[in-house]
């Protein structure tokens, strides 16, 4: 829930506003019986108005498959893109507008993504921010919490993908990071102590592209902690989630 939260939060704050259509359109009517405005661009924003059918509304940008448009009553709200297709423009034609597919995820400027798994059998999950440097290479932070029976883990990472076959649908990846991970062991073991150790991973993984803005992704990796100067463990994580393109 908190993952979801911070997403809807980004997502209304950081996404950049994108072109609506072709031409610059101005002001449409609601053709259908109602739209449904929301306080900000995410269905996990509450709907606060409704404007009904035969009114008119302006429009003021578009960020994703979001639309923020003012009502000819003087409500401002974000409407979704498919409800904006039950709009016309003023000759009384159906507006136009283009919806994210397959060839436009190549050409993503960031990710988001959610991601849940196994880590040395505890439970990992895991939050990530994502950015595009060329079609086939990208690069990511953000961090993985690790709950165990005896302790409890976070990881920091920065990682580099590399895809040699972006414009499939399936697609594989490898990655390398770099991170620190903190763990803590629960309060009945009394005399262990938090650690604090630097780790160097990589791995591999496949990316399937479902529909709109979503990918299916998967992956594994395997992980070197440096303990200390003579020490060193080796840990092993699979994960499946989703990802966002924007």
């Amino acid at each position: 829930m908190r993952a979801t939260a911070l997403i809807c939060w980004l997502a209304g704050v950081f996404l950049p506003a994108g072109m609506l259509w072709a031409a610059d359109i101005q002001r449409v009517q609601v053709a259908d019986a109602y739209i449904e405005l929301h306080t900000g661009p995410g269905r996990c924003f509450p709907i606060y108005h409704v404007v009904e059918r035969h009114h008119w509304i302006e429009i003021i940008k578009r960020k994703t498959d979001w639309v923020k448009v003012l009502s000819d009553e003087g409500y401002t709200g974000w409407v979704y893109i498919d409800h904006m297709r039950l709009t016309l423009l003023p000759p009384g034609e159906r507006a136009k507008l283009d919806s994210p597919n397959e060839e436009q995820s190549q050409q993503r400027v960031f990710d988001v993504g959610v991601m849940a798994g196994d880590f040395e059998g505890a439970t990992a999950q895991t939050l990530y921010f994502g950015t595009n440097f060329t079609k086939g290479l990208s690069g990511e932070i953000g961090y993985t919490t690790v709950s165990g029976n005896n302790s409890n883990g976070l990881l920091w990472f920065v990682n580099m993908l590399a895809s040699p076959f972006p414009e499939w649908r399936l697609s594989p990846f490898f990655l390398v990071g770099v991170g620190k991970m903190k763990n803590a062991p629960r309060q009945s073991f009394i005399f262990a102590d938090e650690t604090k150790d630097r780790y160097a991973s990589a791995g591999l993984g496949l990316r399937l592209y479902l529909t709109r803005r979503v990918y299916l992704r998967w992956d594994v990796r395997d992980y070197m902690v440096l303990i200390n100067d003579d020490n060193s463990g080796k840990f092993r994580e699979w994960k499946l989630g989703f990802s966002f393109f924007f």
